[in-house]
């Protein structure tokens, strides 16, 4: 064998070790994700194995009490993070200047509208008390059912992917209705001293109270700013881990692990 070929053979077999070296760190890599306990945990759960498959070692980690997902993800501390919605998402980029990016959808927890007296929405009649939240974000997605049911009519321009609205910003009342502000936490306990009450998801279930079985009107899911988002740093929204992240929890094990096991209350959102 001459020299120059035995050189072009040791440079071949070195890249091709290189590679295989490359492949092994890439499969070796513990890829960090934080979530918040109770839902996203047991989902999170589900995903982990579902990733094996695809060739990713996810480690969840339940992130409690103050400590911010968005704060450990922008400084290195995880991979990605799944726990807010996008409007929470851009008020943290906003304030914090977090350099963070969306690579998917996971679920949603909708709010809706229950009633101790009516059946649906459209039965309430002139002059109807509606309890909705007075906190910014969970005050907007009220008023967003309550003008796509055509009671009211917001501001023109508004866009809840950009912004927030405000009784302020009702333009006009289709409906007469009376609209009562309120701390979200009272609102489920308060539903018999109101004709119908805007609740979120988390304190309607600690009631009874699922969206799709018990609500008079529920958000919707498509075109949707609330729906939850898996997250993850600028610099790695490209990187060769991401689809397959991403592909592990929209999978159809992790669909069907939502459905059973939360019962409406939560719904998946790809």
């Amino acid at each position: 064998m001459n020299q120059r070929y035995r050189l072009r053979l040791q440079a071949a077999v070195a890249a091709v070790l290189i590679s295989t070296f490359g492949l092994a760190h890439s499969a070796d890599k513990v890829l960090r994700v934080g979530v918040r306990g109770g839902v996203d945990e047991q989902i999170w759960e589900v995903v982990t194995k579902v990733a094996k498959k695809n060739g990713l070692n996810v480690e969840p980690v339940v992130i409690s009490g103050a400590a911010s997902p968005n704060e450990a993800l922008n400084n290195g501390d995880l991979e990605a993070n799944s726990f807010q919605h996008i409007p929470f998402l851009r008020d943290q980029i906003k304030q914090r200047g977090y350099k963070l990016s969306i690579v998917g959808n996971t679920i949603i927890s909708p709010i809706a509208f229950y009633s101790k007296k009516y059946k649906a929405l459209k039965d309430l009649p002139d002059g109807a008390r509606i309890a909705i939240p007075n906190d910014p974000s969970n005050q907007t997605r009220a008023l967003v059912i309550l003008r796509d049911a055509g009671f009211i009519t917001l501001r023109e321009g508004f866009d809840p992917f950009t912004g927030t609205a405000s009784l302020a910003d009702i333009t006009s009342y289709k409906k007469k209705i009376n609209l009562i502000e309120s701390a979200s936490v009272v609102l489920a306990r308060a539903l018999e001293d109101v004709d119908a009450a805007a609740i979120i998801n988390t304190f309607a279930y600690q009631v009874g109270l699922i969206a799709t079985r018990d609500g008079i009107a529920v958000e919707k899911r498509e075109h949707n700013p609330y729906v939850n988002v898996i997250v993850v740093r600028d610099q790695d929204k490209n990187a060769a881990w991401v689809a397959p992240l991403v592909k592990s929890y929209q999978s159809e094990e992790v669909r069907q692990f939502i459905q059973k096991q939360f019962g409406g209350s939560v719904l998946p959102v790809f």
